[in-house]
């Protein structure tokens, strides 16, 4: 569908002009007179509960460091002559000027409109919902890796006009690099160059990145439309982190992680709209919709994760060595992703819960992605020569056609590449559950021995996925390698590049030839397409519909729904 500004975007930036002249506030005073604080970048709220809700703004005066005191104001009408919860709140420097508040005292499945006002200064006015405590339906809107340099935030503008009750952002929500760095190639031309200039480090830094993305009006518009429930990836911190370090990061010459970690939480929680508690690094929490869903977000990223395994050592091309303790690391029964405490957590929820759906809301993908050694040997991103590229589609040709060939037809070398023990598969992104299998393998276990419907959301890859959740077995009593526990829809990017600018020989459909050919669990994948996905949840099932625009590097563009799939409740409320 074409983008066209809706009805109720207009009306909230109407409600917006009218609440600050009622407050008695010239246009002036929201952002040209040095004696009223500026509200830069608009308002937000999230993690809804039952009856309250968290409300988010930055309010500063122009060349001062002063708090700026605030009252929130929650009310059933734009005019707001219904007020239902107020309070005060301070914005000040040691929160880098956000001001975050907890309003209580709320309905359940209530729309409401909020505002902050100082003097005669009015922020623009949101829109926000409470959870219900009884539903017939529930619809999300899913996001993830929202890359500023990369290009506009279209998806986001999508996302604002959708009927999707809630936003889900699934991390990636800022990126780390310095201005020059990853994805930023059109950055000058379209005006998005990332601010500071260097990587960022400190809490400074990691400030003014969010504020930047933060600036941009897509976002802006999101967030006074939709209340979002969020967790963080990595590039929050630093790509491919995890509870001791990152890849992105050298502390020799960048300090400790411990520093940089605590800076990048800090800064997320002052300028996200989540809860924040005692513990900056623990946010996983569920969310109850009535008795239909049930939303664990999870942190699959810092509180837990064990390092990364690289996949050149599990494939042994560094040696024979290098491939044992690879392999030993992978397989050990004590490898976390989660972390104990987070895994118990979860279990005891799921298992608690009545709701018709248990649903994970997380980062990386859970499914086995799993390609056979074969092919991955062959398959080398970094050599783009003729050879290698026809050592690769060999491969990859090979592997299909032994696969798609009955047995007892198949030839010895066709028959070699179908045995799992000469031919062993192998996740071709480590990075994800395939780098950590007994954690996925307990908790696919877990929610098949509770008789739950799962479905498992996930981001990370700026693609899009719809895959099984199967187990891959091993487990001493556990269930046969096959079983289905689940389904996963997995959302492709705001921004950021996918598979396509990486496998720059192929072309996206050949991409996707390959990937749906040899994965045994996928069942659909897209590998060009920036979008988000609409999960929608009845009693009876689960529907997941991939939404694409046509493009990033203009704010005029389409959007088009791509793919529908459902899943049906097995199993009974």
């Amino acid at each position: 569908m074409s983008h066209t500004p809706s009805r109720r975007e207009f009306i909230i930036k109407v409600a917006s002009v009218s609440a600050a002249v009622t407050a008695g506030a010239s246009l002036s005073a929201c952002g040209g007179s040095s004696t009223q604080p500026e509200f830069l970048y608009g308002v937000a709220s999230g993690d809804p509960l039952a009856t309250q809700v968290i409300l988010w703004t930055h309010a500063k005066y122009p060349g001062y460091d002063s708090p700026v005191a605030l009252q929130y104001q929650v009310a059933l009408d734009a005019a707001f002559t219904q007020i239902v919860s107020q309070g005060t709140v301070e914005a000040k420097s040691d929160t880098g000027f956000t001001a975050k508040v907890d309003a209580t005292g709320l309905l359940a499945g209530t729309s409401y409109f909020y505002r902050f006002v100082s003097g005669t200064a009015t922020s623009p006015v949101g829109r926000t919902r409470t959870l219900p405590t009884t539903a017939t339906s529930l619809k999300l809107a899913v996001m993830s890796c929202s890359n500023y340099p990369a290009g506009f935030f279209n998806v986001y503008s999508e996302v604002a006009n959708s009927d999707a009750e809630y936003a889900l952002h699934l991390g990636d929500y800022i990126y780390e690099y310095a201005a020059t760095g990853y994805a930023s190639t059109t950055a000058a031309t379209l005006g998005r160059v990332s601010a500071p200039a260097n990587e960022i480090l400190t809490l400074s830094d990691y400030r003014l990145r969010h504020a930047q993305y933060k600036s941009d009006p897509d976002s802006k518009n999101l967030h006074a439309l939709k209340p979002m429930i969020a967790v963080w990836d990595d590039h929050e911190t630093a790509n491919d982190a995890y509870k001791d370090g990152a890849e992105n990061h050298t502390p020799a010459t960048e300090g400790s992680w411990a520093a940089r970690r605590a800076a990048g939480l800090q800064a997320y929680h002052e300028w996200m709209p989540i809860r924040t508690g005692s513990d900056r690094a623990k946010i996983y929490r569920s969310f109850d919709f009535g008795k239909l869903v049930s939303l664990h977000m999870l942190d699959t990223r810092l509180i837990g994760r064990d390092q990364q395994v690289a996949i050149t050592d599990l494939l042994g091309l560094k040696g024979a060595a290098a491939q044992g303790a690879a392999f030993n690391a992978i397989t050990s029964p004590t490898r976390q992703l989660l972390g104990k405490d987070q895994m118990d957590w979860l279990t005891t929820q799921m298992a608690t819960s009545t709701a018709t759906w248990q649903v994970l809301g997380q980062q990386v993908l859970m499914a086995r992605m799993e390609f056979p050694a074969s092919t991955l040997a062959a398959l080398n991103s970094t050599d783009t020569s003729a050879a290698a590229q026809a050592a690769g589609n060999k491969a990859v040709t090979d592997y299909i056609v032994a696969k798609n060939t009955p047995a007892s037809l198949r030839d010895p070398a066709q028959t070699d590449l179908m045995d799992t023990t000469k031919n062993p598969k192998v996740g071709y992104n480590l990075d994800a559950w395939d780098g950590y299998p007994v954690t996925r393998e307990i908790l696919l276990s877990t929610a098949l021995q509770l008789k739950k419907n799962l479905v498992v959301l996930a981001g990370d890859t700026h693609n899009a996925w719809h895959s099984h959740l199967t187990l891959k077995g091993g487990i001493p009593g556990g269930l046969p390698a096959g079983t289905k526990a689940g389904e996963e829809f997995a959302t492709g990017s705001v921004s950021s590049p996918g598979l396509e600018e990486y496998l720059v020989t192929l072309k996206p459909a050949e991409i996707k030839g390959i990937f749906e050919g040899v994965i045994d669990d996928l069942k659909w994948m897209d590998a060009s397409q920036r979008g988000y996905l609409k999960m929608t949840f009845t009693a009876n099932e689960a529907k997941g519909e991939w939404f694409f625009v046509n493009t990033i590097t203009n704010r005029t563009f389409t959007s088009t729904l791509s793919k529908t799939v459902t899943m049906n409740s097995a199993v009974a409320s």
